[in-house]
């Protein structure tokens, strides 16, 4: 089934953003155009040069009024110790989210049952909410 044109469905999840544990809903991801990126798990190889990537290029995203949110199944807590010992992904300033229940994964059809991590994913998420471009690898 395609996510196309889908709204995107509840969830509540612990966050790391600017040196701080917050808490994320669906209900934040409306009113702006969001990016959601899913990564396989914090303390990788690959992962920090999409996620630094992204980083670098935040300040563009959000004169745009693009928010950016990196989704794992790693904790928030995890995602603030990757973000105190990993130059590349200390330089994050915008929300990465804990899915460790696989909730939100498995909401976005990303989920890899058999190991417990998310596919790399990426979704644009319009202001109301629905999902309007999906690029799984």
């Amino acid at each position: 089934m395609s996510l196309i044109n889908s709204e995107i469905k509840p969830f509540k999840a612990s966050a790391f953003k600017n040196g701080a544990f917050i808490d994320v809903t669906d209900s934040d991801l409306k009113g702006k155009w969001s990016v959601v990126f899913f990564y396989p798990a914090d303390f990788t190889f690959v992962c920090p040069t999409e996620l630094e990537d992204l980083a670098d290029n935040y300040a563009e995203f959000q004169k745009l009024g693009v928010e950016i949110y990196s989704v794992s199944t790693d904790t928030h807590f995890a995602h603030k110790a990757w973000h105190d010992s990993s130059p590349a992904i200390k330089k994050i300033q915008y929300t990465m989210v804990g899915d460790p229940t696989g909730t939100i994964s498995r909401n976005f059809d990303v989920m890899i049952e058999d190991i417990g991590l998310a596919d790399r994913g990426t979704f644009v998420v319009d202001p109301q909410g629905k999902i309007q471009i999906v690029e799984i690898t």
